[in-house]
């Protein structure tokens, strides 16, 4: 005999019963096909991510028209932000995910509305909580993390000028592009956009502590298109440290200061990074890079502090100088007579001094 199904899952079953019969009958047929697909990749089922084949429905819909794209943003929205169940949620956001790296122009260009400050695609679960059980805060905090990690994400993607994160970015010989882009930049936007990466790491490392989840396979399918983000932002950083590596001698004592920080902060990160993914070799030269970049900022950041100091020296040295020299050699036209007490190339002028008292 087949083991019962918890009340809650049978909840979660019927919500996604009277969902689709809601759908069905809406009077608008682009809307209805759309909430369909989006209920089917985002059911309550606890255990199993969205099917391959569910996100691929989705994705369809971003090779139709900018209508049939917006409406379907909304509708994953609507579903994210009205659920109470973190597996809807965690489907949600690994829906966006997926969209983000292998969704069309037009669905990804929706997505990317969400300004950082809040709008109409924001994702902000901040606050969001399943109080059903001690599972299910638990898998809120990992919701919570995953919408944080999607946002930076996103925001990331602003600052670099593209989706960093698409599949399309690694084809098409993109690699040739970046490294003509990146030489085309000022030394402060390449150091922005290595801040803007490396912010991108610190979030992904704000991961829950109940690593133990990953066990289950909605958790451990968000973990790998994170970690896919994470392969990537290395990619993007190297990128960008081998560039600057190039111009590190014409970097201002700012630009060096902010980029020596970046490269810190980042170190700091190692050891997490270490337990949430595996170091591969790849991840040796990375980590071998950072620590070179790092020591070459400090290095030339220490050496312009001391070129500030000689040169505050040199000019205390000749202020004094300068100032005595004033003040014992006039000018040709306040020259002293020998005697007689005048002044030689100065009008005499009469001083009236008036005898009233205020």
């Amino acid at each position: 005999m087949g083991r019962k199904k918890p009340f809650r899952e049978l909840l979660g079953i019927f919500k996604d019963k009277a969902s689709f019969i809601k759908a069905t009958l809406s009077a608008k047929c682009t809307t209805s096909s759309v909430q369909v697909a989006v209920l089917r990749a985002t059911t309550h089922t606890p255990t199993s991510p969205p099917p391959d084949h569910r996100i691929i429905a989705i994705l369809s819909l971003g090779h139709g028209t900018r209508l049939a794209a917006c409406k379907c943003i909304e509708a994953i929205m609507h579903r994210l932000h009205g659920t109470r169940s973190a597996y809807v949620a965690l489907k949600c956001l690994i829906t966006l995910h997926n969209i983000v790296t292998r969704g069309s122009f037009m669905l990804r260009d929706q997505l990317s509305f969400y300004p950082s400050a809040g709008g109409r695609n924001f994702l902000n679960l901040l606050t969001f909580c399943d109080k059903t059980n001690v599972e299910s805060r638990e898998f809120s905090s990992w919701a919570r993390w995953y919408a944080g990690v999607l946002e930076r994400n996103l925001i990331t993607s602003r600052v670099l000028g593209s989706f960093f994160s698409s599949s399309s970015s690694i084809e098409n010989n993109q690699a040739h592009k970046d490294r003509e882009i990146l030489r085309a930049l000022l030394n402060l936007d390449l150091v922005r956009e290595t801040d803007a990466l490396v912010c991108m790491v610190e979030e992904i490392c704000r991961v829950p502590d109940t690593l133990y989840n990953q066990r289950n396979d909605l958790v451990y399918e968000a973990m790998r298109l994170v970690g896919e983000d994470y392969r990537t932002t290395q990619h993007y950083i190297m990128r960008r440290l081998d560039e600057l590596g190039d111009r590190m001698d014409g970097l201002s004592r700012g630009e060096s200061t902010e980029l020596a920080s970046c490269m810190k902060r980042l170190e700091d990160r190692k050891e997490r990074l270490v337990e949430m993914f595996v170091n591969r070799k790849r991840n040796v030269n990375f980590w071998d890079l950072v620590s070179q970049t790092k020591m070459k900022a400090v290095k030339l950041e220490a050496d312009m502090g001391m070129e500030l100091i000689k040169m505050g020296r040199k000019v205390g040295k000749a202020e004094p100088s300068r100032f005595g020299k004033r003040v014992v050699e006039p000018s040709q036209s306040l020259r002293l007579l020998p005697c007689g007490g005048q002044w030689l190339g100065v009008d005499r002028v009469r001083l009236t001094v008036s005898t009233a008292i205020a």
